[in-house]
């Protein structure tokens, strides 16, 4: 498993819309999503559509969420 910087997308609050995050590394291994890693956060596994290895234009325009996208995954 090679470990890679990515943002990530956070959902935010009903009055605050997401945003990117970046700062963290990921890393893809035989299961689903990636599992992306940070000090300041608890590290997780998340779905490959959160997730940008490039850093994003407007930090504030989120990803094409699939319908009925997991947010985690456990």
């Amino acid at each position: 498993m090679e470990r890679e910087n990515c943002w990530v997308w956070f959902k935010g609050s009903l009055k605050e819309g997401g945003s990117w995050k970046g700062g963290f590394t990921y890393k893809k291994d035989d299961n689903s999503g990636v599992l992306i890693q940070n000090p300041g956060y608890v590290q997780c596994r998340v779905p490959d559509w959160r997730i940008s290895t490039t850093e994003p234009p407007d930090k504030s325009i989120g990803p094409k969420i699939p319908d009925n996208a997991n947010w985690k995954i456990l």
